[in-house]
């Protein structure tokens, strides 16, 4: 019911529009005047003169004289720019598409002439002409190029219009669609792929979205890993530094006290002292043994340490008096 309701509303808006536009529509602007032998033409205007039924001329507008009687107003054409309405009809698009569309045509009068003689009914034929173009036109390309492309469209039409129109003395200046009507189901099928097209473009952003994010993470943990092994790194790196340093303090030290010990050796009683040292730390080994091993070698004259000193001293003289002789042979040879 309220279908019916708004296409007869739609029916009475356009029959409406159709009147007030049809008051200036047709190509001449009112009644034939009479002959009053003195003629006022006014602006915009063209009045065809006929002497014995046969063209004469053309009247400017102003002021005019005909001759009576044998002279005659034929036909009186405006040269404004006219709009029309072009009727609602169907038109089948190249993907077997139905629609039902109407438009306004926009034509001028650019020679009073052929517009007079070179076609019986000037409105008729460009409306006629209009349609037949639309329809046309709009069977070459495909639903979705109707919307897309829809100002290329109305150029295209004005073109074939022109190009027919030019020997009746008419130029189509502009030609607009106005409305556009497609079957139920056409348009639901159509806000169905709306709504699809719309969750694609959703889901596509969420997509990137979490991809976005997952890289993101990704990228937080090879950098947090690369900060780990750096740390690391360094670390190890301050770690061995460390151990080097004391490494070569303790050396340094211990080449301190072994000089030492030995400025002590070369004094009285130096090595007495020595003596003592070795004994001192024979004792304190063979006492550790019993401690740190269920199994020990041990030599057969363990308990004799006065004997293990002298044995002892004895190497250290052995290793003395040899550094002596080294040191002597190499002072000869530089000699």
């Amino acid at each position: 019911m309220s279908l019916s309701l708004h296409k007869s509303i739609r029916f009475l808006q356009r029959k409406v529009v159709l009147q007030l536009l049809n008051q200036n529509a047709a190509f001449s602007s009112r009644a034939l005047p009479l002959n009053t032998i003195i003629l006022f033409v006014p602006q915009q205007e063209a009045w065809v003169i006929e002497r014995f039924g046969k063209f004469n001329r053309i009247l400017d507008p102003g002021l005019n004289f005909i001759f009576p009687v044998v002279d005659k107003i034929k036909y009186v054409q405006s040269l404004k720019e006219v709009a029309s309405e072009v009727p609602e009809q169907a038109a089948v698009t190249s993907d077997n598409v139905t629609l039902e569309l109407d438009g306004v045509l926009y034509t001028k009068v650019f020679d009073p002439y052929k517009c007079s003689y070179n076609v019986e009914n000037a409105e008729f034929a460009i409306k006629k002409l209009a349609q037949t173009t639309m329809r046309s036109e709009i069977g070459k390309i495909t639903l979705d190029t109707v919307f897309r492309e829809r100002e290329i469209l109305n150029v295209n039409i004005v073109d074939s219009i022109n190009k027919a129109s030019e020997p009746w003395g008419i130029s189509c200046l502009r030609y607009e669609i106005r409305d556009m009507t497609l079957p139920i189901r056409i348009q639901e099928a159509m806000q169905m792929q709306v709504e699809a097209e719309r969750k694609k473009r959703a889901s596509i952003l969420e997509s990137e979205g979490m991809r976005e994010a997952d890289i993101n993470v990704a990228e937080g943990k090879k950098k947090a890993k690369i900060l780990n092994s750096e740390a690391f790194q360094t670390e190890q790196i301050n770690i061995a530094n460390g151990e080097a340093e004391a490494i070569r303090v303790m050396a340094e030290a211990k080449a301190r006290a072994v000089k030492q010990v030995a400025e002590a050796i070369r004094e009285e009683n130096g090595m007495n002292a020595v003596a003592y040292s070795i004994a001192e730390q024979y004792v304190d080994a063979f006492g550790k043994l019993a401690k740190t091993n269920n199994t020990m070698i041990l030599p057969a004259n363990s308990g004799d340490v006065g004997g293990m000193v002298a044995q002892a001293m004895t190497v250290y003289k052995n290793i003395s008096n040899l550094d002596q002789l080294k040191s002597e042979a190499t002072k000869n040879t530089k000699e």
